[in-house]
C-alpha cells in the first residue's frame, strides 16, 4: 500500500542535512546560544524576504502574537477583533495583553475574516483588528485597512501560515501596522523547535519589539520598561537561515502540488476544493477541502494509508476556554458550517505525484 503521511519533515531534513548540520555545529562551537549574530543575520534576511523594514526573532509565534499587540499599546479593557476561524494562539495575543477578543465570522470561499462583518463589532473599546492569513492565503487587506483607518484602529497580520504569501503582488507581513510569524516545525518555514518573528515598518514599534522581547532592556541589566523573555535561540536562527534559502523553491513546489490536487479533484461531487482568491498568492501551508461526509471520508482515507488533519474542528467561540465571553452555537454560522466539513489533505514540498494521485484516487473511490 502507498502510504502518504500528513507531513514529512524527515524527507525535508534529509535534503538539507549537509547544510543544516554545519550551521548547528557552528553555533555549538561558538557557544552563543541566545540572540547574537545568527539571530541578527536571520532577522535581516527574513525582513528582506518580506519587504519589511524591521524584523525581530522571538521565541514562538504565540509570543509574537502577544508582542505585536503589546507594542501597539493594547491592554486591559481594550477589545481586539479576531476571526473566529483560526488557531487559538491568535486570540492569546489579545488575552495576554489583558484585552478581550471579539470574534468575527469568516468568508465562505477564503475562510479568512469577513470584512463585511467587522464594523458591527466595533465599540469605543476596540483597539485593533487582527487579519489571519489562514492556510497560507492572505486575507482581503484593503477593506480591512479602510475600516481600521476609518475608526482609528490598528491592523495586525497573523502570518503564521503564510510565509512569502502575497496580497496584490506585495508580500504579507509588511502591509499593516505590525505582523507576527510562526516557525513551528510544521510551518512552511519551520524551525527545529519553537520560534517566531515580529515585523513592522514603524521605527517606534520596532524599538518596543526589541526591548519588550528582552526584559524591557536595550542594554544589559538596565530595564527601561516592563518586558518579557521572548528571545530567539541561535540554533533556531541557524536552521531558519538555511531553510530560508530554500523557501521560494519549496513554496513553488507547494503551489504545484496544489494544482495537481485541483486537476484530480476538479468536478467531483460533494468535494469543495480550496479557492485561490484573485488578489492572493496562496502558499498552501494547508490544502483544505470541504465535504459534508468529512468523518466517513477521513476514515476511508486512513484505511488507504493517507493521513489527514482538521484545521480547525471547533471555532473559537465554542471553545471551553472562551465560554465566559457568552457566545453560543449559531452565532457564527459560516465558521460553524466550515468546521464540520473541512479536511486537510497531505501537503508539503516533497509530496510526489504518485502520492497525490493515490490520495485523489482514494477520494474518488469513496465517492463512487
Amino acid at each position: 500500500m502507498i502510504r502518504v503521511p500528513f507531513l514529512d519533515l524527515k524527507s525535508q531534513y534529509s535534503s538539507i542535512k549537509g547544510e543544516v548540520n554545519p550551521a548547528i555545529q557552528n553555533v555549538l562551537d561558538n557557544a552563543a546560544f541566545i540572540l547574537g549574530e545568527e539571530v541578527t543575520q536571520f532577522e535581516t534576511e527574513f525582513a528582506l524576504a518580506h519587504d519589511a523594514r524591521y524584523c525581530y526573532g522571538v521565541s514562538s509565534g504565540t509570543d509574537g502574537n502577544h508582542l505585536v499587540l503589546w507594542a501597539l499599546g493594547v491592554g486591559p479593557g481594550d477589545e481586539v477583533i479576531i476571526p473566529v476561524n483560526t488557531f487559538i494562539a491568535t486570540a492569546w495575543g489579545a488575552t495576554l495583553c489583558g484585552a478581550t477578543p471579539v470574534f468575527v465570522d469568516c468568508d465562505i470561499d477564503s475562510y479568512n475574516i469577513d470584512p463585511s462583518e467587522i464594523e458591527a463589532k466595533i465599540t469605543a473599546r476596540t483597539k485593533a483588528i487582527v487579519a489571519v492569513h489562514l492556510y497560507g492565503q492572505p486575507a482581503d487587506l484593503d477593506p480591512l485597512l479602510e475600516i481600521a483607518r476609518k475608526h482609528g484602529l490598528y491592523l495586525v497580520e497573523d502570518c503564521a501560515q503564510a510565509h512569502l504569501a502575497e496580497y496584490k503582488r506585495k508580500k504579507v507581513g509588511s502591509l499593516s501596522d505590525a505582523s507576527s510569524f510562526s516557525f513551528y516545525p510544521g510551518k512552511n518555514l519551520g524551525a527545529y523547535g519553537e520560534a517566531g518573528a515580529v515585523a513592522t515598518n514603524d521605527s517606534e514599534v520596532a524599538a518596543k519589539f526589541k526591548m519588550f522581547r528582552d526584559h524591557g532592556s536595550d542594554r544589559k541589566y538596565y530595564h527601561e520598561t516592563y518586558g518579557h523573555n521572548y528571545r530567539m535561540e541561535a540554533i533556531q536562527a541557524a536552521v531558519l537561515r538555511v531553510k530560508l534559502r530554500h523557501l521560494q523553491g519549496w513554496t513553488e513546489a507547494r503551489r504545484r502540488n496544489a494544482r495537481r490536487y485541483d486537476e484530480y479533484l476538479r468536478g467531483l461531487p460533494v468535494i469543495v476544493r480550496p479557492a485561490e482568491m484573485n488578489y492572493a498568492k496562496h502558499v498552501y501551508h494547508l490544502y483544505v477541502i470541504r465535504t459534508p461526509h468529512r468523518e466517513e471520508l477521513q476514515k476511508h482515507l486512513e484505511t488507504k494509508g493517507v493521513a489527514t488533519g482538521l484545521h480547525y474542528p471547533v471555532p473559537l467561540h465554542l471553545q471551553k476556554a472562551f465560554q465566559d465571553l457568552g457566545y453560543r452555537q449559531g452565532d457564527f454560522p459560516v465558521a460553524e458550517k466550515v468546521s464540520k466539513e473541512i479536511l486537510s489533505l497531505p501537503m508539503y514540498p516533497e509530496l510526489t505525484e504518485q502520492q497525490i494521485k493515490h490520495v485523489c484516487d482514494s477520494i474518488m473511490e469513496f465517492i463512487d
